[in-house]
């Protein structure tokens, strides 16, 4: 069977290599200066996503800073074996490994939704050490009432079939479904980003990395430990967010004494992705508490200098 890889037009294609650590065969994503001194910035993306959500984003930090960006186990184009445990924890440590195979001691971590997740569960593990980690619309609390009780038992149910990936591909590629599912978030994005969304939902082995990973995912024990985060942390927030409520963000915030909260008007699940301006928006906001978090930062790049 061949590697998967990315297509030729695929965002920031130049940026891709592929490394093999702990069993895994990563694609990674990376920008920014051949400094060794520049900080490293490591970016999550959510489930049924990957590397191409931060195709705004990266090049925005890599101005001034080292970004990293791989596709999680079981997404796109990282190749990941049948056996291999998706639980938040387990993705966390092969998270861990990978930065530590790549030597990648990371200053500032960005997560999106469920990579929001495993930032979190690699800071209280201490896989790694940041001095910021910032969430974007992150997925970091159990869904509450009669969802969040069927969530996992029909997840499951999903990810044990052999049919339902594949089934899911062949629907949620027709472009209208695309559309659809995009839509559901709250974000309109722009083509590229719809094509490669499109381009994920057609493979069935990328549909049925995030089933699994979903099946395999209980906030129960990260919403129990998040009082022990000692890194800085940041909740940026899409008010327009249809997919992780808002609220969320502010409850969460409740029981972290180092968080501070953000809230993006207008803009949804996918709001660091809908545009270039709202990319740099949540690039400021994070620019600003990392310069806080650490008493100092590197010469501001680009678009950041007025945080």
């Amino acid at each position: 069977m061949p590697e998967p890889a990315p297509p030729a037009w695929w965002p920031h294609r130049a940026a891709s290599s592929f490394v093999s650590v702990a069993g895994l065969h990563w694609h990674v994503q990376r920008w920014g200066p051949d400094d060794a001194q520049a900080p490293v910035v490591l970016l999550l993306h959510g489930t049924g996503a990957s590397s191409h959500s931060w195709r705004h984003l990266a090049p925005l930090l890599a101005e001034r800073c080292r970004v990293i960006a791989p596709d999680l186990p079981g997404h796109a184009f990282t190749r990941t074996p049948d056996t291999q445990a998706l639980s938040l924890p387990a993705v966390a440590q092969a998270v861990g490994q990978l930065m530590a195979a790549l030597m990648h001691r990371p200053s500032l971590v960005i997560g999106h939704s469920a990579g929001a997740a495993i930032a979190l569960r690699m800071v209280l593990d201490r896989h790694i050490a940041p001095e910021l980690v910032a969430s974007i619309n992150g997925a970091i609390l159990p869904l509450q009432g009669p969802l969040g009780r069927c969530f996992l038992p029909l997840a499951r149910l999903l990810a044990a079939s052999q049919f339902v990936a594949p089934a899911f591909a062949a629907c949620a590629g027709l472009p209208s479904m695309t559309r659809r599912l995009l839509d559901s978030t709250g974000s309109r994005i722009d083509t590229l980003g719809e094509r490669c969304y499109g381009h994920l939902v057609r493979d069935a082995g990328h549909a049925a990395g995030a089933l699994r990973l979903m099946a395999s995912w209980d906030l129960n024990a990260l919403a129990a430990e998040l009082h022990l985060l000692a890194a800085p942390l940041l909740l940026i927030a899409g008010e327009q967010d249809r997919t992780v409520a808002p609220a969320q963000a502010r409850q969460a915030q409740r029981h972290i004494a180092s968080a501070q909260h953000v809230a993006l008007r207008g803009l949804g699940h996918l709001a660091h992705e809908e545009s270039e301006a709202t990319a740099a928006a949540v690039a400021t906001h994070v620019w600003r508490a990392w310069r806080a978090a650490r008493g100092s930062a590197p010469a501001a790049p680009g678009v950041l200098a007025q945080a």
